[in-house]
C-alpha cells in the first residue's frame, strides 16, 4: 500500500514539472512575438526588431534658385585665317615666332621682291613710252591740221580761178585732191592719239597689277590672334595660292559652341526676348575660379533631326585666354532666377513606382512618404516645385530601412545618436 502511494506521488511531481516547463516556454515565445510583452506595445517602427530607426534629417528651405541649363560645349575660334602666299618666290624673312600673339597689320613674311620689282619698273617704263607716243601723235595732228587748212584754202582759190577760166581744170583738181589727202592725214593723227591714250591706259593697268603683285611680297596679319605652326621655313620657295604658311586663330573674343535639347528652345526664346542671356564656361577639370563669363549670341535656325538638339553659341571676351580653341568645357546657360524656391538636399529625393518622393518626419517622430515634383538641381540641392513646404523635415540618410508610419530617431551628420533623438514612449 505504501509502495503504491510512493509511486503515485512521484508521478504527480514529474507531471507538475513537465507542466511548468511547458508554461515557461509558452511565456517566452509570447514575449518574443511582434506586439507581445516585454518591450511594450509602443516600441517603435519595427517593433521587437531594434526599436526606432536612426536617420539623418534636414529641413526644407527657400532660396532664389537660378534656372540653368548645363551641358558640355566646345571652344571655337572667333575667326580663323589660313595665311597663303599670293605670289611665288623665295621666303626671305619671317618676323614672328610660332605661337606668338600678333596684331592686325603686323608684318609676318617677306617673299623675294626683286622679280616683281623689275616687272613693276618695266610697266612704269612702258607708261613713259606710251606717253611720249601720245605727245608725238598730238604734234603730228597739229602739223597736219595746219597743212590741211592751207590746202583747203588753196583748193577753194583755184576753184574760183577755174570758174573764171584762168586755170585749167586739171590744176584745180590736183589742189582739191591734195586738200582731201591732208584732211585724211588729220584723221589718221587723231586715231593715233586715241591709240596712244589706250596704250597708256593699258600700261597703267599693267603697272597697277605689277604694283599689287609686288605688295604681295610682304604678308601682313589680317586679324589680331595667335599664330600656329609654321609649315614653311625661311629660305624655302613658296608657290602662289597653293601652300598654307600657317594659321592664325582669333581668341579675343572667342566662341563656345554647345547644343541643348529642342525641348529647351521655347524657354530660351522666351528669355532671350527679355534680354541677353548670360553664359558661363570653364574647363571640365576646372573650378569656379576658372570660369569665363559671356553672353548667348547665336541660336541656329534648324534643329538637328538626328540628335534632337539645337546649336547655340556664346561669345566670351576671353581676356585671360583661359578658353582655347578646340577645348571641351562645361557650359552653364542661365535662363532666369526662380525666387523663394523650396530646396532640399539631393539625397532626400527617392524614386518609386509613382515617381519622386521624400520621407517627411512628423511631430510624433513617425515618417510619411510624400510624392513631390522636382525641378532643377542646384549644386548639392534639389528644387521641389510641389509636394513640400519650407520648414518641413525630410530624411536624407537611412531611407532604405524606412516604411510609412515607422518611428525614427535623429542622429547627427557625424553618425552619432545625438541630434533630435526624442524620448521613447
Amino acid at each position: 500500500m505504501r509502495k503504491t502511494f510512493w509511486h503515485f506521488s512521484v508521478a504527480v511531481v514529474i507531471a507538475a514539472a513537465l507542466c511548468g516547463c511547458g508554461t515557461s516556454g509558452a511565456t517566452n515565445a509570447k514575449s518574443d512575438a511582434p506586439g507581445g510583452g516585454g518591450g511594450g506595445g509602443k516600441g517603435g517602427g519595427r517593433r521587437g526588431m531594434g526599436g526606432d530607426v536612426p536617420v539623418t534629417v534636414a529641413n526644407a528651405t527657400t532660396r532664389d534658385v537660378p534656372v540653368e541649363i548645363q551641358v558640355i560645349g566646345n571652344v571655337e575660334a572667333y575667326s580663323t585665317i589660313t595665311v597663303k602666299a599670293q605670289v611665288s618666290g623665295q621666303l626671305t624673312d619671317v618676323y614672328f615666332q610660332e605661337g606668338d600673339f600678333v596684331k592686325k597689320g603686323a608684318k609676318l613674311f617677306t617673299i623675294d621682291p626683286r622679280p616683281l620689282q623689275a616687272a613693276y619698273d618695266q610697266a612704269l617704263a612702258n607708261i613713259a613710252r606710251d606717253e611720249a607716243s601720245l605727245g608725238q601723235a598730238q604734234a603730228n595732228l597739229a602739223r597736219d591740221t595746219a597743212q590741211a587748212r592751207y590746202q583747203d584754202t588753196q583748193a577753194k582759190r583755184y576753184a574760183d580761178l577755174l570758174a573764171g577760166g584762168v586755170i585749167s581744170k586739171d590744176q584745180a583738181e590736183q589742189l582739191r585732191a591734195s586738200a582731201d589727202a591732208m584732211e585724211q592725214a588729220v584723221n589718221a593723227d587723231k586715231a593715233a592719239i586715241e591709240s596712244a591714250k589706250a596704250a597708256i591706259a593699258a600700261s597703267k593697268a599693267t603697272a597697277d597689277n605689277a604694283k599689287v603683285q609686288l605688295s604681295y611680297t610682304n604678308i601682313f596679319s589680317p586679324i589680331d590672334g595667335r599664330t600656329g605652326n609654321l609649315s614653311v621655313k625661311n629660305g624655302n620657295v613658296v608657290m602662289a595660292n597653293s601652300m598654307d604658311l600657317m594659321t592664325i586663330n582669333q581668341v579675343e573674343p572667342i566662341y563656345v559652341t554647345f547644343a541643348v535639347p529642342e525641348a529647351q528652345l521655347p524657354a530660351i526664346k522666351k528669355y532671350m526676348a527679355e534680354g541677353k542671356l548670360p553664359v558661363r564656361a570653364r574647363p571640365q577639370d576646372g573650378d569656379v575660379k576658372d570660369e569665363e563669363s559671356g553672353v548667348l549670341t547665336f541660336v541656329d535656325n534648324t534643329v538637328d533631326v538626328t540628335t534632337g538638339t539645337i546649336k547655340l553659341k556664346g561669345t566670351f571676351p576671353n581676356a585671360s585666354h583661359k578658353l582655347w580653341p578646340g577645348q571641351f568645357v562645361r557650359v552653364i546657360l542661365k535662363l532666369t532666377t526662380q525666387p523663394n524656391a523650396v530646396v532640399v538636399p539631393n539625397q532626400a529625393i527617392n524614386t518609386g513606382q509613382n515617381g519622386s518622393f521624400v520621407y517627411v518626419v512628423k511631430q510624433d517622430r513617425t515618417v510619411e512618404s510624400r510624392n513631390v515634383v522636382t525641378g532643377a538641381r542646384v549644386e548639392q540641392d534639389m528644387v521641389v516645385n510641389d509636394g513640400l513646404q519650407a520648414g518641413e523635415t525630410v530624411v536624407v540618410e537611412g531611407q532604405l530601412r524606412l516604411a510609412p508610419g515607422m518611428r525614427v530617431v535623429v542622429r547627427d551628420s557625424s553618425g552619432g545618436g545625438g541630434g533630435r533623438r526624442g524620448k521613447r514612449s
